[in-house]
């Protein structure tokens, strides 16, 4: 059949897939392809126009019914031998009817009146190109007028007309993690929202958690968005108010002699000239290396010293430690209180 489009293979699921694995899938690859994501793409904003008609096909159980039954009859070449004449079910008045598939030029024009795409009539009284309502809103009927969702079969041509509907302002509130380095650097950052929509933020310097961002216009019927900032935990570095703190190795001989050692900051490697004999658990102070304080302040970093044992010794740092033992004078344990 000229135009035909298997929805099952578009949407990647099987004939006999259950609603909700259509629904699952759908929901995928809508976020797959779209057009947010996908901006300049073509293809991709085609696949996502493919993947919402054959949903609206597929999850409406009436439409998908219909739409089996055609395609067993129609091949994409044409019709093989006699037409066959399809049984479809009046919801109305809980009848039969034959309808007969060849009444259809094409696959395109059985899709219009199973989606009951909306048609209006040119002064002449021909057809105009199809505009598809996508969430059509009924206007009042009378009671001979009136007619359910499930009351429509092939060859009849079901029109919705919209009205205006406009949705009350409303704020809304989303959570939003971010890594503890962009959290303090802030700058630009586009985030995708639950909803699909995705924004390009300006993120001041400094955030902390339970801090919220107002984006104006952005919520419902141009309220706004609020978005409750998260910090989430880092591995090396541990928030405590202004100061951070974090733990940084040595080696006994650092430990012992000290000197300058490595640090690693949210600026980056400093040195830090760590006084001799430091013990384990020690903490220094690195001023003003801290996190913003909202106020053009910073707090201190806050360094804990962690006195690291080598396991593995070469020969000659063996025979080193060797040499060092027999001639050292400290006596850890010369005045233990037993």
């Amino acid at each position: 059949m000229q135009n035909f489009r298997n929805y099952y293979e578009i949407l990647g699921v099987p004939r006999d897939a259950s609603s909700d694995e259509i629904k699952k899938m759908y929901r995928r690859l809508a976020r797959q392809y779209h057009p947010d994501l996908n901006p300049g793409d073509k293809a991709a904003e085609e696949k996502f126009k493919d993947i919402g008609e054959a949903y609206e096909v597929l999850s409406d159980p009436n439409k998908r019914s219909q739409y089996d039954q055609f395609s067993r009859f129609w091949q994409q070449k044409g019709f093989k031998g006699k037409t066959p004449r399809v049984k479809t079910w009046n919801a109305r008045n809980g009848t039969r009817s034959d309808i007969d598939p060849s009444q259809f030029p094409d696959f395109n024009s059985f899709v219009e009146t199973l989606l009951g795409h909306q048609r209006q009539q040119a002064p002449n009284g021909s057809a105009t190109s199809s505009s598809y309502q996508s969430n059509p809103v009924r206007t009042p009927e009378t009671p001979s007028q009136q007619r359910s969702a499930d009351d429509f079969t092939p060859g009849r041509t079901k029109v919705a007309r919209t009205v205006a509907t406009t949705q009350a302002r409303r704020d809304i509130e989303a959570r939003l993690t971010l890594p503890l380095e962009k959290a303090y650097l802030g700058g630009h950052e586009r985030i995708r929202l639950e909803d699909g929509r995705s924004l390009e933020v300006d993120m001041p310097a400094g955030m902390i958690t339970g801090q919220r961002l107002r984006l104006r216009g952005q919520g419902i019927g141009g309220g706004d968005l609020y978005l409750k900032i998260q910090v989430a935990p880092h591995p090396f570095f541990k928030l405590e108010g202004a100061d951070i703190s974090c733990q940084v190795p040595v080696t006994p001989s650092e430990a012992v002699l000290g000197g300058a050692v490595e640090v690693p900051t949210l600026d980056g490697l400093v040195k830090m000239t760590v006084p001799p004999g430091l013990t384990h658990g020690k903490r220094l102070r690195l001023a003003n290396k801290g996190y913003p304080t909202g106020k053009g302040e910073r707090g201190d970093q806050l360094v804990e010293i962690q006195i690291a044992i080598p396991k593995n010794l070469t020969a000659e740092e063996k025979e080193l430690y060797e040499k060092l033992r027999q001639i050292e004078s400290f006596k850890p344990r010369k005045n233990l209180p037993v």
